[in-house]
C-alpha cells in the first residue's frame, strides 16, 4: 500500500512542528476510551420501581404466572433489571426479567425489555451436538433393517393390486372402482 498518511498518536505529539493535527498528509489518532465499568450497586430510582417492572412483565404473563420479587440487578450506569419467579408449567426454576434504564437527571423509569432468562436452579437443554458427531453406527444399522422390511411390504402391497387387475381382465370386468354408477 502506497500511503502518504502519517499516523499521529495525539495532537500533542505535533507540537513544535508547523504542521498541525489533520493537515494534508497527518492522520489524528485520538487516545483510546477505557471501557465502562458495570455498577456494583443498582440505581436508586430503577431499584426502587419494582411495581413499574412488575407491570412491565404482566403485558406479556398472565398475573398468576408472575411470582415474588427475586432482586434487582445493574448492567450498567442507570440501567437495572429486576428479576421476578416464573410459576410457568415447564420452566422451573426460570425467571421473568424486565430492564429498566434512565435518562442523566431524569426520575422516571423507562422499560426497556421483559422476558424469561433462567437461574441457577433451572432445568436446561444439553449443549448442541453436530449430526455428524451425535450418530453413532448402530443407528445407521437399525435404519437399514427396517428399510429393508418396508421395501418388503410395500412389494407386496404392489404385487396384490397386480394380481386383482390380471383377475379383473381374465372376467372381462374393466370398470374400475373408480368408474361412476351406470357405467359411465
Amino acid at each position: 500500500m502506497d500511503s502518504d498518511l502519517e499516523i499521529v498518536a495525539h495532537p500533542d505529539t505535533t507540537a513544535g512542528s508547523d504542521a498541525g493535527p489533520g493537515d494534508a498528509g497527518t492522520a489524528v489518532v485520538p487516545p483510546k476510551r477505557r471501557a465502562p465499568r458495570k455498577p456494583s450497586k443498582p440505581d436508586s430510582v430503577l431499584a426502587a420501581a419494582v411495581e413499574f417492572a412488575r407491570n412491565g412483565v404482566l403485558q406479556v404473563a398472565e398475573p398468576g404466572q408472575v411470582g415474588d420479587h427475586v432482586g434487582a440487578y445493574p448492567d450498567a450506569e442507570r440501567v437495572v433489571t429486576h428479576r421476578f419467579v416464573a410459576h410457568l408449567p415447564g420452566y422451573g426454576g426460570w425467571h421473568w426479567f424486565a430492564t429498566l434504564a434512565r435518562v442523566p437527571r431524569g426520575k422516571e423509569p423507562t422499560l426497556s425489555e421483559v422476558g424469561l432468562l433462567p437461574s441457577e436452579t433451572s432445568l436446561l437443554s444439553p449443549p448442541w451436538v453436530p449430526w455428524a458427531e451425535r450418530v453413532r453406527p448402530e443407528d445407521s444399522a437399525t435404519d437399514d433393517d427396517a428399510g429393508v422390511e418396508s421395501a418388503e411390504g410395500s412389494s407386496t402391497a404392489t404385487g396384490s393390486r397386480h394380481d386383482s387387475a390380471e383377475e379383473e381382465s381374465a372376467t372381462g370386468d374393466t370398470r374400475s372402482s373408480d368408474a361412476a354408477p351406470g357405467g359411465e
